[in-house]
């Protein structure tokens, strides 16, 4: 491995030392799944009030309920003790702030020369319609129980707080 990564290394290093996760069991052991965004801003434990096991963290681009998203909520209920479902995208993100998907292939093309159009990065203006849209998603797929609890909610980037969306 490159030196470009030693300063990660280093500080697994540490964590080791301090390791303290071993026998923590795989299943979500408050039974929760949490679809939200890469974004670095987000610390999705401290922000919900949990502690590592508690919850199965599925994490993409503007926090979309994908295809692989679906598979992942799938293998979580049946067998990784999943009974209720929160996608939690954010304020400010970059992927809910642009017009298309359009936008950021035209962005990434004039910036660094790389066609991206075989992408679909499902970027959408309008977060709450985004929400609504993928919430109905997960409570109408085939594979994913009828009485799945499944709620959202926008977490703000700049207080911290979480609002429940009605949808």
């Amino acid at each position: 491995m490159s030196g470009a990564f030693d300063d990660v290394l280093e500080a697994n290093a540490a964590y080791v030392a301090e390791f303290r996760l071993k026998g923590l069991q795989p299943v979500a052991a408050r039974g929760l799944a949490l679809v939200t965004c890469m974004d670095s801003r987000i610390e999705p434990l401290d922000m919900l009030g949990l502690q590592p096991g508690d919850a199965k963290i599925l994490r993409n681009a503007g926090a979309r309920v994908t295809d692989d998203t679906l598979r992942t909520l799938v293998l979580a209920v049946y067998l990784l003790g999943v009974e209720r479902v929160l996608v939690l995208p954010h304020t400010r993100c970059k992927m809910a702030s642009v017009a298309s998907d359009e936008e950021v292939h035209d962005t990434i093309l004039a910036t660094h020369g790389v066609d991206t159009r075989s992408l679909e990065f499902k970027t959408d203006n309008d977060q709450l319609g985004a929400l609504r849209h993928d919430l109905e998603r997960i409570r109408h797929h085939p594979l994913l129980p009828k009485g799945l609890s499944v709620a959202g909610a926008i977490y703000d980037v700049d207080s911290g707080k979480v609002t429940p969306v009605d949808a």
